[in-house]
């Protein structure tokens, strides 16, 4: 099942979103899992307001990063602080987009995308409201399918679906954990440009394995190496994002992470 859109227009959800910017700061991280130690003294400074990508081969790590900024791992397994600049903690501040769909397959598109009104018994202008949801679907192409199950779908309609939810939690800081795996290419091409409008002045952390798709949408990026990870290569791509991913300079770039990457052992 498929669909063909042009997504050129940002609806009024976008222009409703707070432009604060909360840096991220990571300190004195350990963190082990099965006796085996992934990240050893780690400190990073994640920019607030920027796109902040996280590359790195499979098992490397970085999931457990972004499940510890998150805060779904409890202090208690780690040791080291993740806080904002100002020392203050980042709960209540953070959108989260797993691996996994996670839909709940008796709700329908538009109650999934809805879902944290009922989570967390809003109402009123409290509530997202049903036509941002819809505006915000239909920029994603799935205008059409809002009454349709997740059985029903598309891997890539239900990547898309679960995108949709968390671009409309509206936080300042948004986690997401490799979001466009199950697009294909020219979806995956067309939702880069829409999700980095829709995240404009967000401080945005993503996981990837995709070099290009890295260097088409990050300010920054971060190479983790393991089998312990204790600092990060950084990379300043140049320009602008989102890029064109056919620029000479850019794919140069793409070498100088494909050298960084292949200096490293894949992990399972």
């Amino acid at each position: 099942m498929s669909t063909k859109f042009f997504p050129t227009k940002i609806s009024e959800l976008h222009l409703a979103m707070p432009c604060t910017a909360h840096d991220i700061h990571i300190r004195n991280f350990y963190l082990s899992y099965q006796e085996r130690q992934i990240f050893n003294d780690f400190s990073l400074k994640l920019k607030g307001g920027k796109w902040n990508v996280l590359l790195g081969r499979s098992g490397v790590g970085k999931s457990s990063l972004l499940k510890a900024i998150a805060g779904l791992i409890p202090p208690s397994s780690y040791q080291g602080t993740i806080k904002a600049q100002d020392g203050s903690f980042l709960s209540g501040h953070i959108s989260w987009m797993t691996q996994d769909a996670l839909l709940l397959p008796w709700l329908n598109v538009l109650q999934n995308v809805l879902i944290g009104n009922k989570l967390r018994q809003l109402s009123g202008t409290d509530a997202i409201s049903k036509e941002k949801a819809k505006s915000l679907l239909a920029d994603l192409g799935l205008e059409a399918y809002l009454d349709m199950k997740p059985d029903n779908l598309s891997g890539g309609m239900r990547q898309r679906t679960a995108l949709a939810r968390t671009l409309l939690e509206n936080h300042p800081i948004v986690l997401l954990d490799e979001p466009f795996s199950a697009l294909d290419a020219i979806t995956r091409s067309e939702m880069h440009d829409l999700t980095a409008r829709y995240l404009t002045n967000k401080t945005v952390v993503m996981i990837t394995h995709d070099p290009l798709e890295a260097l088409k949408l990050a300010d920054r990026i971060y190479v983790l190496k393991g089998p312990a990870i204790a600092s990060a290569e950084a990379l300043t791509p140049s320009a602008k994002p989102p890029r064109d991913i056919k620029n000479e300079l850019l794919l140069e770039e793409h070498d100088i992470l494909i050298n960084q990457l292949s200096d490293t052992q894949a992990l399972s």
